[in-house]
């Protein structure tokens, strides 16, 4: 049996190599895109796409939602025959930096935002709290300093109500 024989039935038919290098001993236009969903196609023979994950083609694929893990354990399902018995499947160095990348991307999240401090009165303080809290604008908030740090989509709500608080 050849490695393109193999493709045809229900097995793997993805090679995946230390170097980031994939192929796909498929003739399959579904197979194709799938890959290209988290890969670089460099060019496809009439039973054979080869492709790479670049780190490009990953954030592409983050971007539309599809996780690390997914894209792993899809390359450990549809290992070729010849290297599904090896453990692992997929190289570790592959799996490792996939998660990598993803992990980049979650890193930090930027949010606009106001802090508050300098309040009158640890009650107003509390008020203003509850007030981010109802909200759901609260990101932070430090009681011992009677600091606080809200989203900035309600800064004029809250400017507004620590007015009222004055008065």
């Amino acid at each position: 049996m050849s490695l393109t024989e193999s493709s045809s039935r229900k097995q793997g038919f993805v090679v995946v190599e230390t170097n980031f290098r994939i192929y796909a001993y498929s003739s399959s236009k579904l197979h194709c895109e799938i890959l290209r969903l988290f890969s670089r196609i460099e060019y496809q023979l009439p039973n054979l796409i080869v492709g790479a994950i670049t780190k490009e083609s990953l954030y592409g694929a983050f971007e539309n939602g599809i996780m690390a893990d997914q894209i792993i354990s899809f390359l450990q399902q549809n290992a070729h025959p010849r290297v599904a018995d090896r453990i692992p499947s997929v190289p570790e160095n592959v799996t490792d930096q996939i998660r990598l990348w993803e992990s980049d991307l979650n890193r930090v999240e930027m949010t606009p935002a106001h802090l508050y401090d300098e309040f009158p009165s640890r009650e107003v303080f509390e008020a203003a709290c509850d007030f981010a809290r109802e909200w759901n604008c609260l990101l932070w908030e430090d009681s011992k300093r009677m600091r606080m740090v809200v989203k900035a989509e309600i800064h004029t709500n809250m400017r507004e109500f620590l007015r009222g608080q004055k008065q």
